[in-house]
């Protein structure tokens, strides 16, 4: 019998990142990730994914920790591993676009602390948005041999979304200069099948590698996994078995197991990755007693496939329609989504379209007619402030919500007058509260939570709580 010809699948690790983000709202504090990190190291992952997406946020605002510090502790404990981020393109972690030098900064500084690979990715699939970041890891990877980039297609339904536009994309994003693709399936759309199809197109048309990103919760993630390493994808993203399933990834050993024996074998080893499930699993309990972990995010929302609403958007959108006592509207608001969605260019329903996409759908609905009234971030959609949507808007609906106004075609940080570097500026902003450089990015993206920070790590430092003293008369009580 011939050898198999080996072409084994790599693996990215969420469980410090994307995993805690999904099912206990990132909440996973430092001190629970760095007695595991060396046993992770041992396994050979493709990459750990550790930073970014909401971890910097809630880490400020809840954990009161400093995000830079974890990354530097989890860089010194990873000696083997590569460590990955999500970015949000020119938007970095915040939630408005920003100029070209603070991308650039945050990039930098990034990898200076010990990040590898940056995932970068747009809410409409626009590449301007993601240019200056990926220009800014080549820069760096230039000089210092250090950094990739990797662009993230934000996967969704509709039918300009045809194979076609994702070879196109995908061709468009080697001419860019980035280092790899990831198909990012937020909401768990990608069926079996489909992954493949699209697997295959991506390897016929480029020769970056492809990874895979998606959510368990329409429950088809594990077979989606399988077609589509049959079918030639580099690397899945797989959570250990503790804070897998429901909105996270498949499970990590689960995958192992799938392709031990076949040219896809991982070659990693089940009793590293059992030590590392032990030791989450009673973290788990914890979570799952204090309420913190919902068994709601852990079962099969088969929903997700058949309105294309990702899980979260979902449970936000019935959490909105309880405060107004209009429960009863549900299924009213998942019929408007599609329409909303349909009349502003078809976006991929990612943060934050998703966000603005179901916010209107249920405006429309209890008022009693469409676009009776808009939100400012729907009127920014509209606006073209975001960035290009995939096909053109209704043009009804811009003459209703926006009527006269100038839209805007260029990229989002040029449509928005983010063209002059802010980076100065913002840093004699927060000047007194500087300890590091990473300080003033802090403070870039979130300055009220980064403030409130800064004062506690004072307090911490010094003893002295400044949020009890009395400025005006230079008392403090003892």
């Amino acid at each position: 019998m011939s050898e198999i010809q080996k072409k084994p699948v790599g693996i990215m690790e969420t469980v410090l990142r994307d995993a805690h983000q999904s099912l206990i709202a990132t909440r996973m504090p430092t001190e629970v990730m760095l007695p595991i990190v060396d046993k992770m190291d041992k396994v050979g992952y493709a990459a750990v994914e550790c930073w970014g997406g909401a971890t910097f946020d809630a880490s400020l605002r809840f954990l009161k920790e400093d995000p830079w510090e974890r990354l530097r502790k989890l860089r010194d404990g990873f000696k083997n591993t590569k460590l990955q981020m999500l970015f949000r393109g020119q938007n970095i972690l915040g939630y408005r676009p920003y100029a070209d030098d603070v991308v650039y900064a945050f990039v930098e500084r990034s990898i200076a602390n010990g990040i590898d690979v940056i995932r970068i990715f747009d809410c409409l699939n626009d590449l301007r948005n993601l240019q200056a970041a990926v220009d800014a890891t080549n820069k760096i990877k230039k000089q210092e041999g250090r950094g990739s980039s990797q662009i993230a297609l934000s996967y969704t339904l509709g039918d300009a979304y045809t194979l076609e536009y994702w070879a196109k994309t995908a061709k468009q994003i080697e001419e860019m200069g980035a280092d790899s693709i990831c198909i990012k399936d937020m909401a768990g759309l990608l069926v079996p099948y489909k992954a493949a199809e699209l697997v295959k197109t991506l390897k016929e048309n480029t020769r970056l590698p492809i990874q895979l990103h998606t959510h368990y919760t329409s429950g088809v993630a594990s077979m989606t996994y399988l077609k589509a390493v049959e079918a030639g994808v580099d690397v899945i993203d797989c959570a250990i078995s503790p804070f897998a399933l429901g909105t996270s990834q498949p499970a990590t050993e689960v995958m192992v197991e799938t392709f031990r024996g076949t040219e896809y074998d991982t070659g990693y080893d089940q009793s590293i990755l059992a030590e590392i499930a032990d030791y989450f699993t009673p973290y788990r309990e914890e979570c799952l007693k204090s309420g913190l972990m919902s068994t709601k995010v852990l079962g099969v929302n088969i929903k997700t496939l058949l309105y294309q609403v990702p899980g979260g958007m979902l449970s936000n959108m019935v959490s909105q329609l309880k405060e107004q006592n209009a429960e009863d509207k549900y299924r009213e608001v998942l019929e408007e989504i599609p329409r909303v969605r349909k009349d502003c260019g078809e976006p991929p329903l990612v943060t934050p379209s998703s966000q603005i996409v179901g916010t209107q759908a249920i405006f429309n609905v209890l008022m009693g007619e469409r676009y009776k009234m808009a939100t400012g971030e729907f009127k920014d959609l509209l606006r073209g402030n975001y960035g290009q949507t995939i096909k053109p808007m209704n043009q009804e609906v811009i003459d209703k919500v926006i009527p006269g106004e100038p839209r805007s075609t260029a990229r989002s940080a040029e449509a928005t007058g983010r063209t002059e570097p802010e980076l100065a500026s913002i840093e004699a902003e927060m000047k007194q509260y500087k300890q590091q450089e990473e300080d003033v990015l802090s403070y870039a993206l979130f300055p009220q939570v980064a403030k409130d920070f800064f004062e506690y790590r004072e307090a911490q430092q010094t003893g002295v709580d400044a949020s009890v003293a009395d400025k005006e008369n230079g008392s403090y009580p003892v």
